[in-house]
């Protein structure tokens, strides 16, 4: 089964995946789908703020959008990692739980990251928000850093997270439950 998605023009056919024993989502994966992160960075580009100065996501499904923003608008991206590198001094740390896995993660900015963001209006950018715990660790991470938040930005707002009024998104995205 699938269910079909039309976003920023484009129209993707995505499989229906089992999260819990009454509940399917649609898989959405803007990894390796170029065409789509084109377009759908362009077009969340197009309702944010024009005044952020930086843009931010977390690790790893994000990363491609949060790339091609930067590519398109000439702003710099910085990445929550869900574990600390060599080359990352001192880090901060926070906690997420999301839908897509199955237990607690860690998100993480270096020193040198907490540096480019404090004081900055940050872009908080992700594929898809549906519990919004991603999106509040990242928040954390944002605050932590002294970073202020202009503004939250998704391709899909998935579930009840359409109903948010603290987020901006190109398109809602259902949740299917199952047949008992």
């Amino acid at each position: 089964m699938t269910y079909t998605l039309k976003v920023a023009g484009l129209t993707r056919e995505l499989p229906l995946c089992r999260a819990s024993d009454d509940l399917d989502i649609a898989a959405f994966v803007m990894l390796s789908d170029v065409e789509l992160t084109e377009r759908c960075a362009e077009e969340l580009l197009k309702i944010a703020p024009p005044d952020f100065d930086i843009i931010i996501t977390a690790e790893t499904k994000g990363i491609p959008l949060a790339y091609e923003m930067s590519k398109q608008s000439g702003k710099k991206y910085y990445i929550g990692r869900k574990s600390v590198k060599l080359y990352m001094t001192d880090p901060i740390m926070v906690e997420v739980k999301s839908i897509t896995t199955d237990h607690v993660q860690k998100l993480y900015l270096s020193q040198e990251d907490i540096a480019e963001i404090k004081g900055k209006k940050v872009l908080i950018v992700d594929d898809v928000i549906s519990t919004g715990d991603s999106l509040a660790a990242i928040e954390k991470l944002v605050n932590k850093a002294g970073g202020e938040i202009a503004a939250k930005v998704a391709v899909l707002a998935e579930g009840a997270a359409a109903d948010r009024t603290d987020i901006t998104y190109l398109e809602k995205l259902p949740v299917f439950p199952r047949k008992k």
